[in-house]
Parts: C-alpha cells; structure tokens; sequence
C-alpha cells in the first residue's frame, strides 16, 4: 500500500466518525498506530486531561508497561503536560543533551530507549484537551511534511472529539472525556484478565481486543466490559 492511500485511509477513519457513533479510545488507539505508520517515529502517545484538569495516558501505539510510564509520568513533568499547558508544539531532538528541564521523564525515554521526542497540542482554536506525544529512537526532529501531516491527524482527532454541540455545551464535552478515562481503566482490567487467563502478555491481550472488537464491528470499551464481567471468553 502506498503512502499516499495510507494517509488517505487515516484521514477517512478520523472523519468517519463525525457521521456516526464511535469509541473514543479505539479512535485514538488507532491515531497512534497511524502515526508510527505514516510518519519516522517509534511510537507515539496520547494524553487527554481528566475533570481536574491533569493529564491521564489515553492510548499509545503500544501498550508495554514503559511506554504507559512516560505518559504517565508527564502529569508533572515532560513535553506533553508543557504542550498541554502552553498549547504549542514541544520538541527535544537529543534528550542525554536537552532533557535537562524534565530529568525524570528524559532519564526514563532513555531506559526505554527513546532518544528524542516531539508532543504536538490537541486543540481546536482556544481549546486544548489533550497532547500527542511522538518518540523516536535515534536523535532529531520529524521533517516539516511529517510534522504537518501529524499536526493534521491530531486537530481531526481533536474535532471528532468535540463533536456534537460539545464546543456549544462545555459539560458534554467534560463528561465524554470522563468516559474516555473510564473506559480506558475498563481496558486495562480486561486485558490484564485476557492476560492470566491465556497466559499472554499485555500487548498479545490488547491485541486480542481490538482485534475481536473490529472484526465483530464493536465498540472497544464494551468488548472490555464483557470481558471483566466474565460475559465473553476470547480465544483468539
């Protein structure tokens, strides 16, 4: 498949679901499996903000513990929560030179071995509820196409989100991001059950999910649900 029908298709997953019903972790679980595809990064992270206004790990292109751990080490320090709070994009292209102003983050991206990072704001016009963070394992920056076309997934993923009067109505929007987090903990119970139960590891179990929930055209969350409640045994 080329670039140019990748792009396409991430584009076309994003807007779908202004014209229907969605899963707004399973949208941007997929936003970061985009990202790692369609631009030279390593992996990639999503941080929305909670009631209280701290940021909370939303989705990453992989679910391994370390991955989890930066993004949720970043409620106090790191390019995301300074993304966040300022609204602008954020980049260090050599973290053992320039991590210096976050020294808990940047010393655990290099345990895991991520060199250099770049967090973009999830906002649209004054508003901004989240940060996309993009990590890279060799040093320096993403190029101005690739930060454009990330730029651009963030802000649609960001208008599905405050879809439906949420920019009208203030609450709606505040209550959909409250299920977002609840839902994302609903995940976390069920693939650490899928987990025990076929003797997997996070990832295999989170695979299992989405797989199970995109071939059957169901919402993630639900599938979790099931699952947690002992309703559904995945064997796949």
């Amino acid at each position: 498949m080329t670039r140019e029908r990748q792009l396409t298709d991430a584009f076309a997953e994003l807007t779908d679901t202004l014209v229907r019903d969605f899963d707004v972790v399973d949208l941007l679980h997929q936003l970061t499996l985009r990202c790692v595809q369609l631009l030279d990064v390593d992996a990639a992270g999503l941080l929305l903000t909670d009631q209280q206004g701290r940021l909370r790990p939303m989705a990453a292109s992989t679910e391994q513990a370390r991955m989890l751990k930066l993004l949720q080490l970043q409620n106090s320090e790191g390019p995301g929560l300074d993304c966040y709070r300022t609204g602008e994009p954020v980049t260090c292209v050599d973290l053992a030179a320039g991590g210096g102003r976050w020294p808990r983050f940047a010393a655990a991206a290099q345990h895991a071995g991520f060199i250099a990072v770049q967090a973009l704001p999830m906002r649209c016009g004054e508003k901004v509820i989240g940060a996309l963070n993009l990590l890279r394992t060799a040093t320096g920056r993403l190029t101005a196409d690739n930060l454009h076309i990330a730029q651009a997934l963030a802000n649609v993923a960001t208008i599905s989100i405050l879809h439906q009067r949420a920019l009208e109505q203030p609450e709606a929007t505040t209550e959909q991001l409250q299920a977002a987090l609840s839902s994302r903990v609903l995940i976390e119970q069920a693939k650490g059950v899928l987990a025990e139960r076929r003797h997997i590891d996070m990832d295999q179990a989170f695979d299992s999910l989405c797989i199970y929930a995109r071939s059957r055209d169901l919402r993630l969350s639900a599938v979790a649900h099931a699952v947690v409640h002992g309703k559904l045994d995945i064997a796949n």
